[in-house]
């Protein structure tokens, strides 16, 4: 199976340019070759984008909506198709592929509602001596330019949150997807042209971070970069981007407590989920858990249990729970981790194997916070369970982390509900379910190092646009 790769550039598919194997993360297969973009193909997307801004703020608001209402509704016809490419480019098993291209549905039905919402607000003016016989009030305006760069786990929704509130807020936005899983990239921009997105208004290079994403982080005809990654580049981006709106999406090392009075199955049934979906490649997978002394033995008997009854393979499959990570090398790195886990006193419960880029599901005990698999991000199919004493220490290990993304806390006391929504350094706290819960209208982003800015339609519009003070007199 051979799929043709192209960049949308000024209004014109391009396939030129240094080609590069896409390949199948499950058998290695080549799926197609990716153009790369030159210095000149992104200096022609930037001025191509640049000269559309006046045409896409221009654009009714009912035109933007009914554009992203069309590419729902494209998404859905070509539901299928969807799926298989993003199980076959990112190794995704396919019952999380079709949730994501049903999420992706879903988001751009919250995009259109949300740009529909679009207002400002009056300012009393006369509130201030002097300014008698004065109307002011401030409304949104389009910013420009929007730089989107999205990673490899969710190849199309990540996708859907940078580029459909650029529409929605009347930008124009250049796309720039991980160049492992392109594929859907590709298939949506075909699906928003279809669905009467002015050609010019969305551009698609290919290439890799430190030329195509630094020569896009650095243009100053660009007005805004939204990015999902990690600390790292995120830092990169930061010292190099200048005068320019940013969203920084930059990962997680999430963590759940579980409280003595707790449902313990509805417990661990989330906390297999959200530690083994998609083979733990999300940024809000659960990584650690901590559950209280009086159930933890039970707890753990029944959640290892249950991680050995997850059918590892082929992520054609519909079977399937967990497929393979993105690479081999990811797959051996996480490897090395938990090898170096062990080495230092962890204790592997089961999994701790890998063939190929196929890791099975792994759970640590013994582990302590300086562990790389409980301070960093493992971004593998990896979670470590440790006993707590108290709900209060529950948050402090939560709390002991350079991350704060999401967290999640089971509990049935109130107290302790009140305590974890005050108490726990995170940009979401999820109460009775999993830290990898997550709906594409609310806000999503986090604190400390998991970086700066809110996903969710009507907050990433807020933060693709300007606000502009009108006074009348």
């Amino acid at each position: 199976m051979a799929f043709s790769y192209r960049m949308w550039i000024d209004g014109h598919w391009v396939s030129e340019g240094n080609p590069t194997p896409v390949k199948n993360p499950f058998n290695g297969d080549i799926l197609g070759h990716l153009p790369n973009a030159t210095p000149e193909m992104v200096t022609r997307a930037i001025q191509s984008a640049s000269e559309a801004r006046s045409l896409m703020a221009e654009l009714p608001i009912y035109q933007r909506a009914e554009i992203l209402e069309n590419t729902a509704h494209y998404l859905q016809q070509h539901r299928e198709a969807f799926i298989k490419r993003i199980a076959l480019e990112a190794g995704k098993p396919w019952k999380w592929s079709a949730v994501e291209v049903n999420r992706a549905v879903e988001n751009l039905k919250f995009a259109a509602e949300a740009c529909k919402s679009l207002h400002g607000e009056t300012v009393p003016l006369d509130a201030s001596r002097g300014s008698e016989g004065r109307m002011g009030f401030w409304i949104r305006v389009p910013m420009g330019v929007v730089a989107a760069i999205s990673p490899f786990n969710f190849p199309l929704n990540l996708v859907i949150h940078k580029v459909a509130p650029a529409i929605a807020a009347g930008n124009t936005a250049i796309l720039k997807p991980a160049s492992n899983t392109p594929g859907p990239a590709q298939m949506l921009v075909e699906a928003l042209l279809e669905s009467g997105l002015p050609p010019t208004a969305i551009q698609l290079v290919y290439g890799g971070g430190s030329t195509v994403g630094m020569q896009l982080v650095t243009d100053e005809r660009i007005a805004k970069i939204t990015f999902t990654g990690s600390p790292a580049v995120g830092r990169i981006i930061t010292k190099n981007a200048g005068l320019k709106k940013l969203t920084l999406e930059l990962g997680s090392n999430s963590g759940t407590i579980v409280d003595a009075s707790a449902d313990l199955d509805w417990a661990i049934q989330r906390n297999i989920m959200g530690s083994f979906a998609y083979s733990g490649q999300v940024c809000i997978s659960v990584q650690r858990i901590y559950v209280h002394e009086q159930i933890v033995d039970v707890f753990t008997e029944k959640f290892v249990a249950a991680t050995r009854q997850l059918r590892l393979g082929d992520p054609l499959d519909p079977q399937t729970d967990v497929g393979p990570m993105i690479s081999e090398i990811e797959a051996q790195r996480v490897m090395d981790w938990v090898t170096e886990a062990q080495q230092n006193g962890a204790r592997v419960l089961t999994g701790g194997n890998r063939k190929g880029s196929l890791l099975a599901p792994t759970v640590l005990t013994q582990v302590n916070s300086e562990m790389k698999v409980v301070c960093q991000e493992v971004f593998g199919p990896v979670v470590s369970i440790t006993p707590i004493q108290t709900f209060e220490e529950g948050i402090e290990q939560i709390n002991n982390s350079i991350f704060g993304l999401q967290a999640g806390v089971f509990t049935r006391d109130l107290p302790h509900t009140l305590m974890a929504i005050k108490k726990i350094q995170v940009g979401g706290v999820m109460i009775n379910d999993v830290p990898t819960y997550r709906v594409d209208h609310m806000p999503y982003g986090g604190v400390k190092e998991s970086g700066i800015g809110r996903e969710g339609a009507r907050f990433a519009i807020e933060e693709m646009t300007n606000i502009k003070m009108v006074m009348l007199k």
